[in-house]
């Protein structure tokens, strides 16, 4: 039996993929769960209609994560962190407080998510930090730590 399925189903299939199942399984599991439904020709149009509507709303989501991309990677967040002799840092900088410096300094919010640290900044100077925008979609955020004054 061809359904349709309407939610992304582990090891059959992608949501709006139309796939070839048993009629057992698909009468007693997908449908009764509402994870597919029978693929008649007028589901068939509607899902193709849904399909472009994802597609350039993907597209969307995409331009606006490339423009974002563009502003980030001319900006610069400057950190002051209280830093001891020879330019020791009392504490390391996280990507929570890049993010809360990121919003004060210029209004561009971000998830501390999508700052991609490997283990938090621990040393003064400027530091090159990529951002995840997108799954296509990364930048690299400038972060300069200097130390607070005394």
């Amino acid at each position: 039996m061809k359904v349709v399925l309407m939610q992304d189903v582990p090891k059959l299939g992608t949501k709006f993929q139309v796939v070839e199942v048993s009629d057992g399984y698909a009468r007693n599991y997908l449908i009764p769960r509402g994870l597919a439904q029978p693929a008649t020709p007028a589901l068939l149009k509607e899902v193709e209609k849904r399909r472009q509507w994802e597609r350039q709303k993907e597209q969307r989501e995409v331009e606006r994560a490339q423009t974002l991309a563009q502003k980030l990677s001319n900006l610069v967040v400057e950190i002051s962190v209280p830093a001891g002799e020879g330019g020791r840092l009392y504490h390391s900088v996280s990507a929570q407080e890049i993010a809360q410096r990121l919003k004060e300094q210029h209004g561009i919010e971000l998830d501390r998510d999508q700052i991609l640290l490997d283990e938090p900044l621990r040393s003064l100077g400027v530091h090159s930090v990529s951002v995840r925008l997108h799954r296509q979609v990364r930048a690299t955020l400038k972060v300069n730590i200097v130390a607070a004054p005394a």
